[in-house]
């Protein structure tokens, strides 16, 4: 009895992986609740628990997904991940088709109607890391010249990245080009070739960011948002207000004055700001020290798995949930132009909570089986697992002929 209970004892990595990710689905469920309620409120509705209804709602279905994936996901995900890859292209090309896509705030991301929407650009993310690691898995040698990097992977990563430009959608595009990035550094990709990619895609990103007028003036507003307070730089601005008014304790659950028609999307991009003026500076550490704890558990999960395309699966969905979760706070903290990225688990938005917690499932898969090392697993070049066991059977065979 006590070794089979042993046995099904989860690796602290997974107990780690999901004590954070309840945590912040809790943080998200009242902080959603209290950036919303009011407008909730005068908007017509008459419901100030509308969106925490919602967000409930969406997160009960992820957690479904997420034990789903966590326990069958691995064992499937080799042969379902060109479907997902494929989907997730067709579902994002149909949203610019004329009468299909759903237009909000000027840009075209959404597919549905009225309630139920559901935006594919979520899934496409995902898919794109799910397709790296595979890619990179079957061909580790492929990341040592720029023409194995190039075909297949890059030229997927920079198709999907133009159809996001297209919606427009520069956040989610951001997001995908770095997270695929880490995943190139933990493959051991040599420094010049990421040197060149990075300069290749700033070097991009200044030109779109400079030909279309709307992405120009975010850029400028984010140089100088007080220039324009009232315009350009008014939410940039708003979110700065708040979080300094919040100080090192806040203001007190609830008692946020910008939540009430001053900050634009309170509930959704903005809640960082949020949690900066209702709980402090105290808040938003508890909030860095969550992802710290997803950071931590999930690259040691990497380190520990059992082969190299959990090895990537596990780098490149921790690294994915990061590389959101830190541009969402260089934009609300004013170190980077706004581009409408969601805080992972944090923020309301149904594709975004539903898929991140699907992959965050699969990373806890990953993690379920990192306590069985065995001698001679394959390692990452950027995440070293301790000494190798050929390192150690001298020592041992010294041991025993010493004796």
């Amino acid at each position: 009895m006590v070794r089979r209970t042993a046995a099904r004892k989860r690796p602290v990595e997974y107990s780690i992986l999901y004590t954070a990710t309840l945590c912040l689905l809790a943080g998200g469920a009242v902080m959603v609740y209290s950036a919303s309620s009011a407008e909730s409120l005068l908007d017509g509705s008459g419901d100030p628990s509308f969106y925490l209804k919602r967000y409930v709602m969406f997160g009960a279905v992820g957690l479904l997904v997420l034990h789903a994936a966590s326990r069958y996901g691995l064992a499937v995900l080799r042969a379902i991940t060109p479907i997902l890859l494929m989907a997730s292209f067709v579902l994002t090309v149909a949203v610019m088709l004329p009468g299909m896509g759903v237009t909000v705030n000027g840009a075209t991301r959404w597919l549905g109607a009225g309630p139920l929407q559901f935006q594919p650009s979520e899934l496409l993310k995902v898919s794109l890391i799910l397709y790296a690691a595979q890619v990179l898995a079957a061909r580790p040698r492929a990341t040592k010249t720029l023409e194995g990097l190039l075909k297949p992977l890059l030229l997927v990563v920079g198709a999907a990245c133009l159809l996001l430009l297209k919606q427009p959608d520069m956040g989610t595009a951001m997001v995908i080009c770095f997270a695929v990035g880490a995943l190139l550094i933990a493959t051991g990709t040599p420094p010049r070739h990421l040197a060149l990619i990075a300069g290749v895609l700033v070097g991009l990103a200044l030109i779109v960011a400079l030909i279309e007028p709307y992405r120009r003036e975010r850029l400028t507003s984010f140089l100088d948002p007080f220039s324009d307070a009232g315009d350009s730089g008014f939410q940039a601005v708003q979110a700065l207000t708040a979080i300094g008014s919040g100080g090192f304790f806040g203001v007190g659950l609830g008692e946020s004055v910008q939540k009430i028609f001053y900050l634009p999307e309170a509930h959704t991009d903005m809640i960082l700001a949020i949690i900066g003026e209702e709980l402090g500076l105290l808040g938003i550490l508890g909030v860095v020290g969550l992802y710290g704890m997803i950071a931590y558990a999930g690259l040691r999960a990497a380190k520990l798995a059992q082969d190299l395309h959990s090895k990537l699966l596990a780098a490149g969905v921790t690294s994915l949930i990061l590389c959101q979760a830190t541009l969402n706070f260089f934009a609300v903290l004013g170190m980077a132009p706004l581009t409408g990225v969601p805080l992972p688990f944090l923020s309301y938005g149904s594709t975004n909570l539903i898929v991140l917690l699907g992959a965050m499932g699969l990373l806890l898969g990953v993690a379920g089986g990192a306590a069985d090392e065995r001698a001679g697993r394959p390692r990452l070049a950027a995440i070293r697992g301790g000494r190798d066991a050929r390192e150690r059977r001298p020592a041992r065979a010294a041991r025993a002929g010493a004796r």
